[in-house]
């Protein structure tokens, strides 16, 4: 199968594109500068330009494109590159799969369980409305710039990402060496849940939403059972044999983070509903032996 992706060189895009190709597919790479072989194409998601030749004869879009949102503090400019990069390459995308004269059976574009807001104690899935703020807000946009896709008939899918566990980067990518330092521990109160995915279990699901046909709309990639910060912590403590002593109060939270603050702290409590239904299989379902597959 021809399937071309965006963000391949991020966290996730690095894995899914090493686990298409090691299946023998043939993977088309979206890069923002002239393209240097058949295997990459040119695009540029501020002027919402796609050489859409580039994606002809492919049979699937993976959209994971997007300024990371715990990169820099939430300054006024970046929280409009995280909304635009998000925005504006996903309309990209749809516009140009929306315009080949045979389109991709389907579109998977990257979205996140940012879309829910704070649930507290409160277990949601893919029913549930979105939450209130600057994130789930940008999850709201992001989805519905996918319109012109949706509109030419193509199956599209809206991957709602937890937090993804890998060594290699991302927010346990900053959290092992922590650990591993004897620093590590507890955020804030602690009982705020935290919605979590291998990132075996992640790049797998991916994969389960090219190929079942069924699955359209959002749906949830995260393990079956969201722990809180407290449970994660112990976790971390067993499975690195460090001690977890130290505490994040909240207010220094905020002091450090600023606004990004709210998405550390925020308790999300988010089910795979639609991914178990349609008979997907989790490697890694609890969290200890997500972070033993994680430092192996």
């Amino acid at each position: 199968m021809r399937i071309a992706v965006t963000g391949s060189t991020g966290l996730i895009g690095t894995a899914l594109v090493r686990s298409l190709r090691a299946d023998g597919h043939e993977v088309r790479r979206l890069v923002r500068r002239a393209a240097t072989s058949r295997e990459e194409v040119t695009w540029d998601p501020q002027r919402q330009y796609v050489d859409a030749d580039g994606l002809a004869g492919c049979e699937a879009v993976v959209h994971l494109a997007g300024a990371g949102v715990g990169d820099h503090r939430w300054t006024a400019s970046y929280k409009r590159e995280i909304r635009e990069s998000r925005v504006l390459g996903t309309a990209a995308i749809a516009e140009a799969v929306a315009c080949l004269d045979t389109p991709p059976r389907v579109l998977v574009c990257g979205s996140a369980i940012g879309f829910y807001g704070d649930t507290g104690d409160r277990a949601v899935d893919e029913g549930a409305p979105p939450g209130e703020g600057f994130l789930p807000s940008v999850c709201v946009d992001w989805e519905e710039a996918a319109a012109p896709a949706r509109e030419a008939g193509v199956r599209t899918v809206f991957a709602r990402t937890g937090l993804v566990v890998a060594r290699e980067g991302g927010a346990w990518g900053r959290l092992f060496p922590l650990f591993k330092a004897g620093l590590g521990g507890r955020l804030g109160s602690g009982r705020q849940y935290q919605s979590y995915i291998a990132m075996h279990d992640q790049v797998a699901a991916l994969r389960h939403l090219i190929d079942t046909e069924s699955l359209e709309g959002p749906v949830n990639l995260t393990a079956p059972r969201p722990v809180t910060n407290r449970e994660i912590t112990e976790a971390m403590g067993r499975v690195l044999k460090r001690p977890t002593l130290f505490t994040v109060p909240a207010p220094a939270l905020r002091l450090a983070l600023g606004e990004f603050s709210s998405d550390v702290l925020v308790s999300q409590r988010v089910l795979p509903r639609q991914l178990e239904e349609s008979g997907f299989s989790f490697a890694f379902p609890e969290i200890e032996d997500t972070l033993r597959a994680a430092l192996r």
